[in-house]
């Protein structure tokens, strides 16, 4: 017999076919990519809305209720800020030479259904859980806080990056608000959020013994993995060659601005922190640098 576990689990991943299928069919047939993230936003939301409806006692369980909520409030925003940058950008140039290809623009659909299901693990084991609701531990009220803390730092960094440009770029790279003591304070608080809602969702399973709550792991890896170690997005997309332009506008300034400013966790003294710690708790590896042509290492 199948368990509501299960049954939410399968359904998830059904809902989640469908609609990147049928998005990617649409997509295809009108040659655009306008709304692949749009669609990877709804998804998200379509998840977590039918996880709770479907749940036993959603209404009377703070843990579903609490993770649903922050869940909720992440995932509308991603929404609103990929549909607002689709918008802004009138295109997605990462399309450009595959969304004429059939599997090679299939694939990125598949990739995001992925990426949609494998983050969502935690919340749909929080939903899908028939454990009575107890009360919070204090892993419980330390991971939903941080979890709502990450959500804030995002949106925050998001908004006050987007304001900035708007602006005209002034300084040619941003320090404003939290860019001041991170570089990419907006990936930290994604990649900190679903450590912490993975963690939360320990409470919903049965121990360390849960295969399910395991799985979930999966939620902040492969956040991580596409932050920082795929090409075209995330760090790497933003580092390495690609700092030339700050260097030729103002290499005196952005040498310093790395030298004293944290690549993820926004804090003061970064310039403090020994070099041992910086390339590998701090993640400020030697590939996010600039390979100065010259020989000149730019740290």
């Amino acid at each position: 017999m199948v368990s509501q576990e299960q049954s939410i689990l399968g359904i998830s991943a059904a809902i989640t076919a469908g609609i990147q299928f049928v998005g990617f069919l649409v997509a295809y047939f009108l040659q655009t990519e306008k709304f692949y993230d749009v669609l990877g936003g709804l998804n998200f939301l379509t998840i977590a809305i039918y996880s709770a409806a479907d749940a036993t006692e959603w209404v009377h369980d703070p843990r579903k209720i609490a993770c649903t909520i922050v869940f909720l409030c992440s995932r509308s925003w991603l929404l609103l800020f990929l549909a607002w940058r689709a918008h802004e950008r009138n295109g997605d140039s990462r399309f450009d030479n595959v969304k004429d290809k059939f599997w090679m623009f299939f694939f990125y659909w598949f990739v995001q259904g992925i990426w949609v299901f494998t983050i969502s693990l935690p919340m749909i084991l929080v939903n899908s859980s028939d454990k009575p609701y107890d009360q919070f531990s204090i892993l419980d009220i330390v991971s939903i806080t941080l979890f709502v803390l990450a959500v804030v730092i995002e949106i925050t960094a998001d908004v006050q990056k987007a304001r900035w440009v708007k602006k005209g770029r002034p300084g040619t790279f941003c320090t404003v608000g939290l860019w001041n003591y991170s570089r990419h304070p907006n990936y930290f608080g994604e990649m900190l959020q679903w450590w912490m809602c993975w963690l939360f969702s320990f409470g919903s399973g049965n121990g360390y013994d849960d295969a399910q709550w395991w799985c979930g792991i999966l939620s902040p890896l492969f956040t991580m993995q596409v932050l920082l170690n795929t090409g075209g997005t995330g760090v790497p997309n933003a580092n390495g060659a690609n700092l030339k332009r700050y260097y030729d506008a103002c290499p005196e300034e952005y040498a310093e601005y790395r030298k004293n400013t944290s690549i993820l966790i926004p804090f003061i003294g970064y310039k403090y922190v020994p070099m041992f710690l910086k390339r590998t708790i701090f993640l400020d590896l030697k590939r996010f640098e600039y390979p100065d042509t010259k020989g000149t290492k730019c740290e």
